[in-house]
């Protein structure tokens, strides 16, 4: 397996993945949402704010995550996690996992400070992301299920308590993601 940090010419591969994806587990309304999602990311990816890391088999997208910005009144640099996809005959091998340790890799490279994610917190604890309340970071949109709103340091120090909400990609600014 290689991982490439993908540009935008690489756009329709990533929107059919996430299709395929999303649409083989959760039903085909969430297979069009998360892969026009996918789309408009991937349309947008600048390598700052818009990341978009793919995992590759014999030259085929088996895998991909973005990180997005979120932008805050102090400095520090932090990411979202989000969406991440495997293709389903790929899926409970270790590359999700593996894809998103790459990721958070990337980001330590970059100076980020820290890196949050919404999603399953029993997926995501295998990758070192803990429960994070909105005392301590809030997300950019009102969260339907808080449990959800996890989060990790990436410099070794405790996540820095910010009180008001991040601005976010406009990609993410619709409640139906939160």
């Amino acid at each position: 397996m290689i991982h490439r940090i993908l540009d935008k010419s690489k756009q329709k591969e990533v929107e059919e993945l996430f299709t395929s994806v999303f649409t083989s587990s959760e039903g085909e309304k969430e297979g069009k949402l998360i892969g026009s999602l996918s789309l408009q990311l991937a349309s947008n990816i600048d390598n700052k704010e818009i990341i978009c890391i793919g995992a590759y088999e014999d030259e085929t997208l088996i895998g991909c995550i973005f990180f997005t910005r979120l932008h805050f009144s102090k400095p520090i640099l932090v990411y979202m996690l989000a969406p991440v996809a495997v293709s389903a005959e790929h899926q409970g091998k270790g590359i999700g996992q593996a894809l998103i340790n790459y990721g958070l890799d990337e980001l330590k490279r970059r100076a980020a400070n820290v890196a949050v994610t919404y999603g399953d917190p029993s997926f995501y604890s295998k990758v070192g992301f803990q429960a994070l309340s909105e005392n301590v970071i809030k997300a950019p949109l009102k969260l339907s299920m808080p449990f959800g709103w996890l989060g990790q340091s990436l410099t070794g120090e405790p996540i820095p308590t910010i009180s008001k909400r991040p601005l976010c990609v406009k990609e993410f600014i619709d409640p139906v993601y939160w």
